[in-house]
């Protein structure tokens, strides 16, 4: 257990109950009526940000390459021009509020797009009832959209297998929840190996690789929450993409980033078997340039499972380096400046 934990918004137990969100998730996804009809969709729409946005990244991995419709996903207060009746909008916020994901949102209605809202209520829900869109949703007493992985990225899921475009989903989602579990279990143990993980970054800026778009956004994942949680730099990129520029980057002021940079590599079993040969390459190339490398391992069966395993721990990890700082991993003071500074602007 860290040295000091400062949690007053209750960060921790939103962590250690992830496995009954994802299934309060799946419930409340089945319990909404009125989607929209599947016959006529061609095309998938995801539309959030920051910890709601993770759920478009989450669906292009985990639903995206079995399904036969193209899925795009946008972080911004615009829509592609094609939007129409053929696409299916889900947008995703759990406050409702979010100005970018509001704005665009009623772009694609206004075009045609048949939305379903996975939201708390706000704004985006008032819209979506006045529309008569379906709406799944958000438990209200998450305490941050970043603690709501599970109730944000699985009613997508659950919406596609209802509309027939994912069949499986549930099998694969109850699959994920067992191994979240056996996780959780280990991650709040007294040997939990993301407090270890966490004392051994230490102070140094965390950079973390994943293999292919399955540990892209993993990656990206674990950079947010220590971003977030831990208010510490840190930055993420994927294999084979960064071997095309990053690791050029490496080749002087070795003495500089060995003090400065730790590397973390995310292995799952979606792998390319190339991209495993690279992890190993990198590792003697980099090596000698960072303070530390450092191997996570996915567990679970199926690729939801291993995704929300990687994220899992790489939430665990972020809320121990918190811990070990006496940081309260909860409010995030700089994201409500900004936006307060950016009010009326946007």
């Amino acid at each position: 257990m860290s040295a000091q934990r400062i949690d007053t918004l209750g960060m921790w137990d939103a962590f250690a109950g992830l496995p009954d969100q994802v299934e309060a998730a799946v419930a409340a996804a089945q319990a909404v009526d009125g989607l929209p009809d599947p016959k006529g969709i061609t095309n998938v729409l995801v539309l959030g940000m920051g910890g709601s946005g993770i759920a478009g990244d989450f669906l292009t991995v985990t639903a995206g390459p079995f399904m036969s419709l193209p899925v795009v996903v946008v972080k911004n207060y615009t829509t592609p021009s094609y939007v129409s009746e053929s696409t299916l909008v889900m947008a995703v916020s759990a406050s409702g509020n979010t100005a970018e994901t509001v704005e665009a949102t009623i772009t694609a209605a206004s075009l045609g797009g048949q939305v379903v809202a996975v939201t708390g209520g706000g704004r985006l829900g008032e819209l979506a009832r006045g529309w008569g869109a379906p709406v799944v949703p958000v438990d209200a007493s998450i305490p941050m959209p970043r603690a709501g992985l599970g109730a944000v990225a699985i009613p997508p899921l659950v919406v596609l297998e209802r509309m027939g475009f994912f069949p499986g989903a549930g099998e694969w989602i109850g699959l994920a929840v067992e191994q979240l579990r056996r996780r959780g279990a280990e991650l709040t143990g007294p040997a939990s190996p993301a407090l270890d993980l966490a004392r051994r970054i230490g102070r140094t800026l965390p950079i973390i690789y994943g293999g292919g778009g399955t540990g892209d956004v993993a990656a990206r994942r674990w950079k947010t929450q220590i971003n977030e949680n831990a208010k510490v730099p840190a930055f993420s990129n994927t294999v084979p993409e960064l071997c095309h520029n990053e690791v050029v980057g490496w080749g002087q002021h070795g003495d500089v980033t060995r003090q400065v940079f730790s590397l973390v590599f995310l292995r799952h079993d979606d792998e390319h078997p190339a991209v495993g040969e690279t992890f190993a390459v990198l590792s003697e190339m980099i090596g000698e340039v960072v303070s530390d490398i450092h191997e996570v391992e996915a567990g679970g069966d199926g690729v939801i499972a291993q995704v929300l395993d990687m994220m899992m721990f790489g939430d665990a990890v972020s809320l121990e380096m918190a811990g070990l700082e006496g940081i309260d991993p909860g409010p995030i003071p700089a994201i409500a400046e900004l936006k307060s500074r950016l009010e009326g602007l946007v």
